[in-house]
């Protein structure tokens, strides 16, 4: 339960204001942090603003040695980075290890791909005009960034902005969400170690007032956010003239064709489903079964689910911990009991178990304009419909505003192809549900799930701007 003071350009702060850190599970007070004032918040923008010519000059082996240096502290403090998580956030402890391991690859893939962040040299004399004229391209920083995170991947989404800004030459500012800032916090320690100017980086836990300032500043150059569908676009709206990237939600749907390997489609979908109480952007929401192995493949799926064992998140065989909120959890509970009155099924679980779980849910007879079919759901639960026709399944997965990753159950490759040339999403993912990631491939939506992509290599060049040199050799 420590105090937990927030970094201003290297310089450790606090304020009047206090924010509590209480565990979704339990409530109890997991630890205490303070709101920057605006004061902080200015000074924060000044230094990183001051930065940019340092952090932009830092030659490419400096880069990667500071990005080296945050992955080893990262592994250094695994253990108390996953504890801090499940306490915060309510993610299951083998989970959050899982989270903390991925972060710190992240940081060490970020280590490698800086290296390779080079320009071309291409001929211009395509017309005899330019007879002579050779052109060389480079990336540059876009300048101070503004990165905004979620509650449910405290440290890999944070370093999923911190990274690639390094990487660039950018400095950034991050904002974590109150709900679970503590582990920036921890990461913010570890950055202030790792030799990056002091200017580079603050992490600021402040309220949604003093951040919507920050993301109509000028000075800020590119506003990064994770986060849902209704706030990110609005702070689109509101960024003016500043790059945007926006990672948003969804509510993903995977088709299981009857060719499937259905155990591995049974397994895989349990996972993809309930992960972390279906408390992920790519959370699988909406499955879709041909018909002729709809009875075995559900047989099947309801006994992955009833082997996922709910509780406290710091037991090791916990697989659903609480949702982030008791709002959260009185909200998937409503939707549930409503989408019933409409005629749909609960097949097994939905009861609320208190301390703010929810059984996994699974659902079937549903229509596709319930909000457990076509607004994202982000917690515990699935629903399930039969198709005949393939090309009518993806259109059921179409069905939707949203479009972030898909998944397809399938062998037969011209299937495939097609899928990926049909889905509306940002990613097809083919004998897996859409819950998969790699954190070096590009990730991103489309429709509502939001706009850019991250991934190393994209987000770095989503931080940069090429800029182009021409000579003249005549």
């Amino acid at each position: 339960m420590a105090r937990h003071k927030f970094l201003v350009a290297g310089e450790w702060r606090d304020s009047k204001e206090t924010l509590e850190v209480r565990s979704p599970y339990d409530g109890r007070l997991v630890g205490t942090t303070f709101r920057p004032t605006e004061g902080d918040v200015e000074d924060a923008v000044n230094a990183a603003v001051n930065a940019a010519g340092e952090i932009g000059s830092l030659p490419t082996y400096k880069r990667s040695e500071i990005l080296r240096n945050i992955q080893n502290g990262i592994v250094r403090r695994r253990e108390e980075f996953a504890e801090t998580i499940t306490l915060e956030a309510g993610k299951p402890i083998k989970d959050s290890r899982r989270e903390v391991e991925r972060a710190a690859h992240l940081m060490g893939l970020a280590a490698e791909e800086v290296k390779r962040t080079g320009g071309e040299l291409f001929p211009l004399d395509l017309l005899e005009s330019a007879k002579g004229y050779v052109a060389l391209t480079g990336r540059f920083p876009l300048g101070p960034i503004l990165g905004i995170t979620p509650f449910n991947f405290p440290i890999n989404l944070v370093c999923h902005k911190l990274a690639p800004a390094i990487a660039g030459g950018n400095a950034i500012i991050i904002k974590p969400t109150s709900a679970t800032p503590l582990t920036a916090l921890l990461l913010a320690g570890v950055v202030r170690e790792a030799g990056l100017p002091a200017g580079a980086l603050s992490v600021l836990p402040c309220d949604t007032a003093v951040a919507e300032k920050m993301v109509k500043d000028d000075r800020l150059k590119m506003l990064t956010f994770t986060g849902s569908a209704q706030v990110g676009w609005r702070l689109k709206a509101m960024a003016g003239k500043k790059k945007v990237v926006l990672e948003l939600g969804g509510n993903a749907g995977a088709i299981v064709d009857k060719d499937a390997d259905l155990e591995l489609a049974a397994r895989r979908s349990a996972y993809g489903a309930f992960v972390y109480s279906g408390q992920t952007c790519i959370s699988l929401q909406r499955l879709f079964v041909h018909e002729e192995v709809y009875r075995p493949f559900l047989d099947l799926f309801i006994g992955h689910v009833k082997g996922l064992k709910a509780g406290n998140p710091m037991d090791e065989d916990t697989s659903i911990g609480p949702l982030i909120t008791p709002d959260a959890a009185k909200r998937v509970e409503e939707w549930l009991k409503e989408s019933v009155s409409q005629g749909a099924r609960v097949l097994l679980g939905g009861k609320l178990l208190g301390n703010n779980i929810i059984e996994p849910a699974v659902v079937v007879d549903t229509r596709p304009d319930m909000k457990i079919n076509c607004e994202e759901a982000f917690g515990p639960l699935v629903t399930v419909a039969k198709f005949s026709s393939f090309e009518r399944a993806v259109e059921e997965v179409n069905q939707s505003r949203y479009g972030l990753q898909a998944g397809v159950f399938t062998n037969d490759v011209n299937k495939i192809f097609m899928a990926y040339r049909s889905l509306e999403v940002g990613g097809v993912i083919v004998n897996d549900v859409p819950t998969f990631r790699a954190d070096h491939m590009p990730y991103g939506g489309v429709k509502d799930s939001g706009m850019g992509r991250e991934g190393i290599r994209y987000a770095i060049e989503e931080m940069t701007e090429p800029k182009v040199l021409v000579l003249n050799l005549r």
